[in-house]
């Protein structure tokens, strides 16, 4: 039966393995960093700027 690791000269070792799950790891977290927040102070005012310029755009 032939399986994934029949060749072992394609096998790398833990600490390769762990290097490269580290650096994966690494480049997901920042792809996938979430949009940094506004303070809510800042929200806030751009939320009724918002709510202005729907009120503004009836007109």
């Amino acid at each position: 039966m032939t399986g994934l690791f029949a060749d072992d000269s394609e096998q790398i070792d833990r600490r390769t393995s762990r290097s490269i799950c580290d650096a994966v790891g690494e480049r997901l977290q920042q792809s996938l960093r979430p949009e940094p927040r506004l303070p809510t102070h800042l929200e806030e005012l751009v939320k009724e700027l918002r709510k202005l310029d729907r009120d503004g755009s009836a007109h």
